[in-house]
């Protein structure tokens, strides 16, 4: 059949009766196949350079944009027993609304009239502030009162020691005269002597001048007992007003040392009266923590505890509700590596679960059944999955998300980036090399070299 052999088949077998010999060795059979070839390669050039929106997939889930407006938890501030509900799952809650009553189960807490005892303490407290405060007030005018008596009576003493002083001058002068009038007296003493002895005074003369003398002598012995009385007058006045001060200090300390003593208490008192109406405010809103209450309008979605007569520790969750306002948003995690390419802003096509979609990675536009999004907020810190979490808001200039999707539905993410020729985006895949880091839809290299060095 090769015609390799010199046996020839022809001469067996008649090969006029297939149609497949007519067609063996016929060079049109050829040609069509090499037209068929080219055409391939020119397509698959052709694609090659088909521009193609380089993207980063995920999975997510459908949450709320804003913290208060995810589902929530209400939990007991304060232990206590479950007495009565007031909702079921699925009512529909307004804020204020009584979600269940609890009792007391604490036994600092049974007394039914503990406020009032409480509030009893606290005035009594305070009346003992007030007496204090005015046994403060009595000794501060003691006080000013035993100044003003130490300042009358120094005055009074520092007067009599100016007066004794006075004394002393007067009766030193009086010394002096009597002194010197002795002196005369006894130089007329001795002169009339002479005389006499001369025979020219008589014996009287004589003895009026001893008597006068005499007199003399005894006036300067007076006047100078009189003069040290006066000094000794002046000591005694120094000596109290000295004790005029001693002793109004003394006094003046002792009240000051109460006045600090009531003081003292008045302090404690009032630290008292603080305490007792910390304990009184504190009572108070434990009292109003019996009754739970909707934080919000919602929807009450399970009933974490249920029944009556159990009990519930503090900080036990008793309730979980779903806001009835709230704003969709969706939540979903990439690589680090992926991490630097996001940026605020950037739009995200989310596909939802239950949504039928056909979606060309590549070819976003030419996709169906999918949505818009815009990255909303990105954490600058890394998760404990090891990735890092994105949050997506509705895309307003799109169309709206569907009414339908609720709080915990699945969406598949794809971040749009730059756009590429395929070429580049298979060499980069086959590379493994991540998506461009260059902003923007630029693809000159020289453009993405000065990008990566910054």
């Amino acid at each position: 059949m090769l015609n390799i052999s010199s046996n020839s088949v022809n001469r067996k077998v008649d090969l006029s009766k297939y149609k497949t010999s007519d067609l063996v060795g016929k060079k049109v059979v050829n040609r069509l196949f090499m037209k068929m070839l080219m055409t391939a390669v020119l397509i698959f050039l052709v694609i090659l350079f088909l521009p193609w929106t380089q993207n980063i997939q995920s999975k997510g889930y459908v949450t709320t944009l804003l913290p208060d407006q995810r589902p929530q938890s209400i939990a007991s501030v304060i232990g206590g027993r479950v007495e009565k509900w007031y909702v079921k799952e699925g009512d529909l809650v307004r804020t204020g609304d009584t979600i269940v009553v609890i009792s007391e189960v604490k036994s600092e807490y049974f007394d039914p009239e503990l406020l009032d005892r409480t509030k009893q303490q606290v005035e009594n407290k305070q009346g003992s502030v007030q007496s204090y405060e005015s046994k403060v007030q009595a000794l501060d005018k003691q006080l000013s009162a035993f100044r003003d008596i130490r300042e009358l009576k120094t005055k009074q003493a520092y007067n009599k020691l100016r007066q004794s002083k006075l004394k002393v001058v007067a009766d030193s002068n009086d010394l002096i005269a009597f002194e010197a009038q002795l002196e005369i007296a006894k130089k007329q003493q001795k002169r009339t002597q002479e005389l006499y002895d001369q025979g020219i005074k008589s014996l009287t003369d004589l003895e009026q001048k001893k008597v006068k003398v005499q007199e003399l002598t005894a006036k300067v012995i007076a006047q100078e007992n009189k003069f040290l009385t006066s000094k000794n007058e002046v000591l005694n006045a120094q000596v109290e007003i000295s004790n005029i001060q001693s002793e109004y200090n003394e006094k003046l300390a002792k009240t000051e040392s109460e006045q600090f003593s009531a003081l003292s208490d008045k302090f404690e008192s009032e630290a008292t009266v603080a305490k007792l109406q910390n304990e009184y405010a504190n009572y108070e809103i434990r009292q109003g923590m019996y009754v739970i209450r909707a934080a919000q309008d919602g929807y009450v979605t399970k009933l974490i505890r249920s029944g009556i007569g159990e009990t519930i520790k503090e900080g036990e969750e008793i309730v979980s509700i779903m806001p009835k306002n709230y704003s969709l948003a969706v939540e979903f995690y990439v690589d680090p590596v992926d991490y630097p390419l996001v940026k605020i802003g950037e739009e995200v096509r989310l596909q939802f679960d239950g949504w039928p979609a056909i979606f060309f990675s590549g070819w976003p536009n030419a996709s169906y059944g999918t949505f818009s999004g815009k990255v909303y907020a990105m954490d600058n810190f890394i998760s404990v999955n090891g990735m890092y979490r994105i949050l997506v808001q509705p895309n307003k200039k799109d169309r709206s998300w569907p009414e339908a999707i609720r709080v915990g539905g699945g969406a598949k993410t794809f971040v749009l980036l730059n756009d590429v020729p395929i070429w580049y985006e298979m060499w980069r895949k086959l590379n493994g090399f991540p998506p461009d880091y260059y902003h923007g839809s630029e693809t000159d290299p020289d453009k993405q070299d000065q990008s990566v060095k910054k």
